[in-house]
């Protein structure tokens, strides 16, 4: 008991760095239009420089982040995402102009970029696999709760005369800080230490925690893996199934909607005929939707499984998705809206949304899991970013019913994807996954295991 103990202590505390993921993601809604105002820009301008910063940032930082993950470990990784999560949150609510103050958001969203890569192979890697589905989707618990806080607070602080915007930005310092303070505590993964340091001491003692009834089977099986999968450049085509999957995965998600909603949701709000206060209250219901949901997913994901997961969310998503189109098409109201935008927010929660980080961090081999999540997470954020960029100028052309129905188009392709191709893997360990998905010409890892105990 006190290792399970353990073992969720270092997944909430790593989880944290979600939260922060999701408070950045979420913060700048509440301060959207005040800043559009203040500082007289374009709807282009604003969308690919004020909006966007972030995420262009969050792409750079997916992009590259299996290099610091690689070469200085997950804990020194996850130490300096903390640093740039502190760092914009308080540049950002001190800015004076849009440049300075999308470079702030730049740096923030480095940090959530790498934390996507970080996050989940660090508790990946650390936990047992038949807990693995819910402590890496407590990063996703973590992200959501983020959101939620951050709409509350930009509830709350929406009165505060003209200065409202940089108090919403400015308390992400407050979690950032406690971040850093607790990250300190943590250990480095054993995979990464027996992997890339050779420091079979270290990493057994923290195998030992995190399962003591089959230290040296893990070590076998790791090293076995370290044998099998010599390549250690992500390109080689050994790994092209479990790239493809990546690469879907994180394309489905935000071709969803998923950021669009979280990032414009006021607009989409008022759009349907809200005013001002009641579309930020209703934001604020899609973060407690998410939250209730997100909660359910992370119940039921080591039950249920990631496929099963996938398959109700697509359906959900194409329900609510199609029901927001003619919501707007017919007029039909504002309350309306803001229920299937709710049905969709909890389609999402209990699908992609639990289960996007957990896959993406399961199917690549030890070697190149970062380098694989690389692609999975730059591939979302940079689909993210592109969204977020062009969603000022898209409203201002398309009719909302529009969009909401290209978005239940992409997401009936998720289903058949979801349904012909996506493999499950709940149960199965990092290195049995990594033999089923990924070619290899070697001794199965059964065979192996079965003649060194001959």
């Amino acid at each position: 008991m006190n290792n399970i103990r353990q073992i969720i202590f270092w997944s909430v505390t790593v989880a944290v760095a979600g939260f922060l993921f999701g408070f950045d993601t979420a913060v700048i809604s509440g301060a959207d239009q005040p800043l559009q105002k203040l500082w007289q820009t374009s709807d282009l301008f604003h969308g690919a420089l004020v909006m966007s910063a972030a995420l262009w940032g969050t792409v750079i930082g997916a992009l590259t982040g299996n290099i610091p993950c690689e070469r200085y470990g997950r804990k020194l990784t996850l130490i300096a995402i903390g640093v740039l999560y502190l760092i914009s949150a308080l540049g950002s609510a001190l800015a004076q102009d849009p440049y300075t103050f999308s470079i702030m958001r730049f740096i923030g969203g480095v940090g959530v970029g790498l934390s996507s890569i970080a996050v989940p192979a660090y508790i990946s890697e650390i936990a047992p696999a038949n807990h693995r589905g819910r402590l890496v989707a407590l990063y996703q618990f973590q992200i959501v709760f983020g959101i939620l806080v951050a709409f509350l607070s930009n509830y709350l602080l929406t009165e505060i005369g003209g200065l409202g915007w940089r108090w919403m930005l400015g308390l992400e310092a407050i979690p950032a800080f406690v971040f850093l303070a607790l990250i300190v505590r943590v250990p480095e993964s054993p995979r990464w230490l027996l992997i890339r340091k050779n420091d079979e001491t270290e990493a057994r003692r923290i195998i030992q925690i995190v399962n003591p009834d089959s230290v040296e089977r893990t070590v076998k099986e790791i090293r076995h893996a370290q044998r099998e999968f010599t390549q250690d450049s992500i390109f080689n085509k050994a790994y092209s199934f479990p790239i493809m999957l990546a690469f879907l995965v994180a394309f489905f998600n935000q071709v969803s909607g998923i950021n669009f909603i979280i990032y414009y949701a006021p607009r989409v709000f008022e759009s349907a005929g809200l005013d001002a206060s009641s579309a930020l209250l209703s934001s604020a219901g899609i973060g407690m939707v998410n939250l209730v949901f997100t909660m359910l997913g992370l119940y039921l994901i080591d039950m249920f499984g990631r496929k099963q997961l996938l398959l109700v969310g697509s359906i959900g998503y194409i329900v609510s998705l199609s029901a927001v189109a003619w919501a707007f098409a017919s007029g039909a109201g504002g309350a309306t809206v803001v229920f299937f935008v709710f049905l969709f927010i909890a389609a999402h929660a209990v699908g992609q949304g639990a289960v996007i980080w957990v896959f993406i961090a399961e199917i690549f081999p030890n070697n190149v899991r970062t380098q694989g999540q690389s692609i999975g997470s730059g591939t979302h954020w940079v689909f993210a970013a592109l969204i977020t960029l062009l969603m000022p100028f898209v409203l201002g052309r398309f009719e909302p019913a529009t969009i909401f129905a290209f978005f239940a188009f992409m997401m009936a392709l998720q289903l058949l994807w979801v349904v012909f191709i996506m493999p499950e893997t709940k149960g199965r360990t990092l290195e049995s996954l990594a033999e089923g998905l990924s070619q290899h010409a070697h001794p199965s890892l059964d065979e192996e295991l079965g003649s060194s105990k001959s």
